[in-house]
């Protein structure tokens, strides 16, 4: 069985040092992290002393859970010689943006602050996204510092032309942070696991009518599917999202079918799931669904008999239809519990035929519209818990398992 990222970032995870240097496009660096870190990346943040004017130190922390260096001597770090260990712990580094002046002194070997101090001393590839008014980018002697980085072997990603942050137009651009991190992992030799595979994922709630101002529905704020949408985007996946109304932006490179009732994202789901080798359902979709939704606002007084008696019917149940017609596909389905969490889920995955329910309990602080989560991932062999953590993380785990179940049935 092929390794996944995050098998591959447990067994020998790498380790990324990302030098900010001050430009504008600093924030665009927080971007570049949470995509190296979705890769199973470790990531160290140096900084130049100006670029902590335009970013914080303590933004870099929150999103590395690891120390900001700045200084040569910061008391941020017991560390007497950072630069060394920076270098020493390093599989790549990154500067980026790196100015004008930045670029000169790596050109030239000056290391005159921590930031320059470490890519001297580094001995493993380097990358560099430069980011400048047009002006200065254009000058011969940044060209010639440019020129001089790529003949000592150094990876150079450029950005485009466009509108600068000082009004002119031109390049010097910083690189978008996916081209960076796209070139990042091409120099550490780490390839997406999920190319070439088509996922249909579902998320949010559905919507049942009863009149055209009411509805039935639910908490579902769809952070989970969102969340397995784009780590499977970040895998090299193809990825169709079939979302229910959430207050969530559409993910780039997703294809995002959006949908309100139950029987449109079975419909929507129905049309994909031929095409799909992996399918997990996340959504959470309503039971049931008014049997007659009423063509205007019922009001009280007038509408007392509709009001008072809502009769339902039931709503496909999209996972066990589309799990009954798999055939090579992993299936993956999702429940939901506020008591007996794993005995529930044994009884939905065996009356379901879904290849894993990955269940959790629903409380005020796991579950609905939270950022993390813990889970049970139930197949036919047993269960294995995930402890408490971003529901972006827990994705990556949920991916791991769809994939192994999809590499094993096609053995």
């Amino acid at each position: 069985m092929c390794e996944t990222v995050r098998e591959r970032a447990y067994m020998a995870q790498k380790t990324v040092v990302l030098g900010v240097s001050a430009c504008i496009g600093a924030y665009k660096a927080c971007y570049i992290v949470r995509g190296l870190q979705k890769a199973g990346i470790r990531v160290r943040v140096v900084m130049t002393e100006h670029a902590t004017e335009l970013v914080g130190p303590k933004t870099f922390e929150a999103l590395t859970h690891e120390p900001v260096l700045v200084g040569m001597f910061d008391e941020t770090t017991e560390d007497p010689i950072p630069h060394i260990t920076l270098a020493n712990e390093a599989d790549l580094m990154i500067v980026a943006p790196c100015t004008a002046n930045t670029m000169a002194k790596l050109a030239n070997g000056i290391a005159d602050d921590l930031l320059t101090s470490a890519a001297l001393a580094m001995h493993c590839p380097m990358l560099i996204a430069p980011a400048a008014n047009v002006h200065m980018y254009e000058d011969a002697t940044t060209q010639a510092n440019l020129a001089t980085l790529r003949d000592r072997g150094w990876t150079i990603v450029e950005g485009g032309e466009g509108y600068l942050a000082c009004g002119d137009e031109g390049y010097g651009r910083l690189a978008e942070p996916d081209a960076i991190v796209a070139a990042a992992l091409e120099l550490l030799d780490i390839t997406p696991d999920m190319q070439d595979i088509h996922v249909l994922i579902t998320a949010g709630p559905t919507r049942e009518a009863i009149d055209p101002v009411r509805f039935i529905t639910n908490y579902s704020s769809g952070k989970t599917g969102y969340a397995l949408a784009e780590a499977a985007r970040d895998r090299g996946a193809k990825v169709t999202l079939v979302a229910g109304p959430t207050a969530l932006d559409d993910p780039t490179g997703i294809d995002v079918v959006h949908i309100n009732s139950a029987q449109e994202m079975f419909d929507a789901c129905n049309e994909v799931f031929p095409s799909a080798d992996i399918a997990i359902f996340s959504a959470a979709v309503s039971d049931a669904r008014p049997k007659e939704t009423a063509d205007h606002k019922l009001k009280k007084g007038i509408d007392d008999a509709a009001l008072r008696t809502i009769e339902l019917v039931e709503n496909p149940d999209i996972l066990a239809t589309l799990a009954a017609q798999a055939e090579k596909q992993a299936v993956i389905g999702y429940a939901a519990e506020t008591d007996k969490v794993l005995e529930n889920a044994r009884i939905k995955r065996a009356k379901k035929h879904a290849d894993c329910i990955v269940a959790n309990e629903v409380s005020p602080t796991k579950g609905f519209g939270t950022d993390e989560n813990q889970v049970w991932l139930v197949t036919e062999e047993g269960e294995s818990e995930v402890p408490t953590a971003d529901k972006d993380k827990i994705a990556h785990v949920v991916l791991d398992k769809a994939l192994a179940i999809l590499l094993e049935k096609r053995s």
